[in-house]
């Protein structure tokens, strides 16, 4: 691990002990701290953190948004690496942060976007958007995410945002049940957070949407190319971008009555 990046890695957890260990480590490789913020985990997640070299805090959960601006406020290097839980680098891309953080143009920028490879069911997904997501997640730790409850996103404004050549893995389901109830609870957060402005819905808007979900990603983009994997992470997605508009649609009508 080099001692020269002013790097501070950092992850929100609750219930992360079968994967906690492999982020931290590889944050390790780069950061010159790691700092996990705990929200109340039962399993091993603190003690196993710790053990991997981590600094470990807690609070209480404050939504995604607030728990993530907790943990940045904590970190004391001028820059900052967010990895979640289920997410790690390689050693080729650690390499590249590096190269990255030695060159002249590292400080042109205050955001720089990573590319986000997503693996579902032990597959790694191809096609369908999800082979090469951009992710902001290096950045001055002057920055916050703006409020919200699902979808945080970093406040950027008059921020110079750039794009790294730097993958991250992104393992993001245990198993298909657990991926469903996932979405289920964003759809519901989303639909909480968007129901206080949303002044009209209208029929059958949560099947358009889910419809050209669909044909967005797992047609024109290929992701019935991943096989079932594909399917079966687009059927999810797809149902959860329905959900998320029908839970929308109901909560709208009840307060506009």
């Amino acid at each position: 691990m080099s001692s020269k990046l002013p790097l501070s890695g950092v992850v929100i957890t609750k219930n992360e002990a079968d994967r906690i260990v492999r982020c931290v480590k590889s944050l390790l490789k780069i950061c010159r701290e790691v700092i996990v913020l705990d929200s109340g985990s039962s399993d091993d997640t603190v003690r196993l953190a710790r053990e991997a070299g981590a600094r470990v805090e807690h609070q209480d959960w404050l939504g995604f948004s607030a728990q993530k601006n907790a943990v940045i406020s904590l970190a004391s290097q001028p820059w900052v690496f967010l990895l979640d839980a289920d997410e790690w680098c390689e050693d080729a891309d650690i390499a590249a942060i590096e190269t990255l953080m030695a060159s002249s143009q590292f400080e042109s920028a205050d955001v720089w976007n990573c590319q986000r490879q997503t693996y579902f069911l032990g597959k790694s997904l191809s096609f369908g958007g999800r082979e090469k997501e951009p992710v902001e997640r290096i950045f001055r730790n002057s920055l916050r995410y703006q409020p919200a409850q699902v979808h945080e996103k970093l406040d950027l404004s008059n921020r110079i945002v750039k794009a790294a050549n730097i993958r991250i893995q992104h393992d993001t389901a245990r198993s298909y049940g657990e991926y469903s109830s996932k979405l289920d609870s964003y759809a519901a957060l989303f639909a909480e957070q968007k129901a206080v402005k949303a002044k009209k819905t209208y029929a059958g808007q949560a099947g358009i949407h889910a419809f050209f979900y669909l044909l967005k990603n797992y047609v024109f983009r290929g992701g019935f190319l991943d096989g079932k994997q594909g399917f079966y992470y687009h059927w999810l997605h797809a149902r959860y971008v329905w959900m998320k508009y029908r839970l929308l649609a109901d909560l709208a009508h009840k307060n506009n009555h």
